[in-house]
């Protein structure tokens, strides 16, 4: 080979290991970020000129789909009841992409992008048939999840149900509540206009408030102060405690008083299941100060305070639904701990947590990660993940556990008999958290479960901004959903 041959031969064969470089560098290291563009219009008819997969309520009904359509992007997103499941399933648009609910935490599995999805969309280039994402089969119940919003629809709140034993969600509602379908559409000045209008909304529809709306827990915490004394061994229901007509809270010249008489006991004293059942605010607020921030604080991290809870997803699937952080003070004066510990103050909660606090009581004190999806299938039906009951932590002892469900028992039997249930022992706590200008509004509160000997379901329903107790606001919701799901 004479020289130019050679000279020839080796700039081919370097121009060869450019491309090969070059290539590689295109469709493996940058291709997340070239997929990424914005400006890359062939990533994002692929994205959205593909069939996402079905999301599924627990009975197998369809929520959310991917429809053929004559378009340039092939798919449309739908929604069924797009209001009622928009907690669920939050939404898929082709100008704000993929956000909450399950469409952003399965994200990668319902686009078919996911690594456990690789041999499927090996088999569709094989085949030459489009790929199809996962189906996402939830724990939701239609019936529930149905009453739950026809029974908070027009009302500011949220409602959120489980199984305790497992953690399942059956239902999660959240009002005011938006039409996931508007901004699914492939008119992108249309679907601009809804998401601009729903921003602007000053009541917030887009809010899943079950998970990230904070508000005063009101009485609903006693159940944590109580459970905080039962484990220290040195009460039981039939301690005596300080109560009264009233109490000052200390170092200042604010008064509690109780809502009833009957809270106030008997010469200054009452017995602490009296004082669940009658919602002693004078009882509570000194059992607080007298147990301290500390050991307070320390139970309610145990049931979730202080952290945020993952309700689905991880990071390789898509943005994990996750919940605020629930708040309770830390060092603070005895004033502050006194208002506290009757879920008012610098206490606030979420929805989500107030539920995880009823079903760690139904369930012997067992507190069980709530879980959103039951399992995963690929397009042939094939099983990808199944979900296994979790559990997040022991918070308390089942004797405090059986204690409490007694004690929220008598809350019912002796001070709201209207919420009783025929043939089922119902055991719940209410709550009504003062909130505005000088207090003029309530949240009114339940959290309760049922039945008591044997719990099958678990509740949780706040009412915002409403003249109503609790027991009032959202006892007859808590109800209606009990009976629902213990119908055989």
């Amino acid at each position: 080979m004479n020289k130019t041959l050679r000279q020839l031969f080796t700039a081919v064969l370097v121009l060869f290991v450019i491309l090969g470089i070059s290539t590689s560098i295109i469709t493996a290291i940058k291709a997340d970020e070239l997929n990424a563009d914005a400006r890359n219009a062939r990533a994002l008819y692929r994205t959205y000129g593909a069939p996402r997969g079905q999301i599924l309520a627990s009975d197998g009904t369809v929520i959310a789909k991917s429809n053929a359509v004559n378009d340039s992007f092939k798919y449309q997103r739908s929604y069924s009841n797009g209001p009622v499941y928009a907690p669920v399933t939050g939404y898929f648009s082709i100008t704000q992409g993929t956000d909450r609910g399950l469409e952003a935490s399965r994200n990668q599995l319902l686009n078919g992008e996911a690594d456990t999805l690789f041999w499927e969309r090996f088999k569709a280039v094989l085949s030459g048939t489009e790929n199809t994402g996962a189906t996402i089969e939830t724990s939701i119940s239609p019936k529930l999840q149905t009453l739950a919003y026809q029974l908070m629809n027009g009302k500011d709140g949220a409602v959120i149900v489980s199984q305790p034993k497992t953690g399942r969600i059956l239902a999660m509602v959240s009002v005011p509540s938006y039409d996931p379908n508007q901004l699914a559409s492939h008119d992108t000045k249309s679907a601009n206009l809804a998401y601009q209008q729903l921003v602007a909304d000053s009541s917030n529809p887009m809010l899943n408030r079950t998970t990230s709306q904070l508000y005063p827990p009101g009485s609903t915490f006693k159940t944590v102060v109580m459970a905080a004394a039962l484990e220290t061994g040195k009460y039981d229901l039939t301690t005596q405690v300080p109560a009264g007509a009233s109490y000052t809270l200390p170092g200042t010249a604010t008064a509690l008083t109780n809502s009833s008489i009957q809270g106030a006991g008997t010469n200054g004293k009452i017995a602490l299941q009296d004082a669940l059942a009658y919602s002693s605010n004078t009882a509570f607020s000194q059992l607080g100060v007298a147990l301290g921030a500390d050991t307070v604080n320390a139970m309610a991290e145990k049931l979730g305070y202080g952290k945020s809870v993952t309700l689905d997803g991880t990071t390789s699937t898509g943005t994990p639904i996750k919940s605020v952080a629930a708040q309770f003070p830390a060092d603070e004066t005895d004033d502050r701990i006194a208002l506290a510990s009757i879920g008012q103050g610098d206490n606030l909660t979420t929805p989500l947590q107030n539920l995880l606090i009823a079903s760690a009581i139904a369930n012997d004190g067992k507190l069980m990660r709530p879980t959103l999806v039951d399992r995963v299938r690929s397009s042939d039906l094939s099983v990808i993940s199944e979900t296994e009951p979790q559990v997040m932590s022991q918070a308390f002892s089942k004797t405090t556990a059986d204690k409490l469900t007694t004690a929220m028992e008598s809350v019912i039997t002796k001070e709201y008999p209207s919420l009783e249930i025929d043939g089922v022992s119902v055991a719940a706590k209410t709550g009504t958290a003062q909130i505005g200008d000088a207090n003029q509004s309530i949240d009114g509160w339940i959290i309760g479960f049922a039945p008591a000997e044997d719990p099958q379901i678990a509740v949780s329903v706040v009412v915002h901004n409403t003249d109503l107790y609790g027991s009032l606001a959202a006892g007859p919701i808590m109800k209606q959903l009990m009976e629902e799901a213990l119908k055989q």
